[in-house]
């Protein structure tokens, strides 16, 4: 709804134009609803709303000398408002992804943490239990399962046939199944990780 224009609005702006204090004043008393209702309605929130109203009648106060050549006070109030109120959506938008970007990147470093230190964990129960092993089964499951070497590679090292490597290998992870077999989730993550 249109607000009554005051009957010397135009006086007004003039005085406004010179730095009138007491003519702003009526001007906001007179506006100070409507751009507020305005204001609003487009942001949905008082705060925002209040701040937007603010905005714009700095904005007026600061027009100086151009405010003799205003024709329509109201329209240009409007304006100002509408404009103010799409840069706060915008901010407010960008704040939104930028917030929700923190937070994916804070939840994927927080995990890649959590997930690091049980990795880092797990190394330690499998190499614990891979330190109990008899020697022979110790050297056949470093060489073939760390280091990656072939039975056949690993028994020229040793100087045993590659049916023995193997056999010592079975024996080697039969007993580490064994002892890590009251760490059920242990055991999980390291078929995960491909450690076991």
């Amino acid at each position: 709804m249109p607000v009554k224009p005051l009957h010397n609005e135009t006086e007004l702006l003039s005085k406004v134009a010179t730095g009138d204090q007491r003519a702003f004043r009526i001007l906001y008393e007179a506006y100070y609803t409507k751009i507020y209702a305005f204001s609003l309605h487009l942001l949905k929130s008082e705060l925002l709303a209040e701040e937007s109203v603010q905005e714009t009648f700095l904005k007026l106060w600061k027009q100086g000398p151009e405010l003799n050549g205003l024709l329509n006070l109201e329209s240009f109030l409007v304006t100002i408002t509408r404009n103010r109120a799409l840069d706060l959506l915008r901010r407010q938008k960008l704040e939104v992804k930028a917030n929700l970007k923190r937070r994916i990147d804070w939840t994927e470093a927080d995990n890649e943490t959590e997930e690091s230190i049980i990795l880092n964990d797990t190394r330690k129960v499998l190499q614990q239990a891979i330190d109990q092993l008899p020697p022979q089964q110790k050297l056949v499951y470093q060489l073939c399962y760390q280091d990656g070497l072939k039975y056949e590679e690993a028994a020229a090292q040793m100087n045993l046939s590659a049916l023995t490597v193997q056999s010592y290998m079975k024996l080697a992870l039969r007993s580490l199944r064994k002892n890590l077999r009251h760490y059920s989730d242990l055991a999980a993550l390291l078929i995960i990780f491909k450690l076991f």
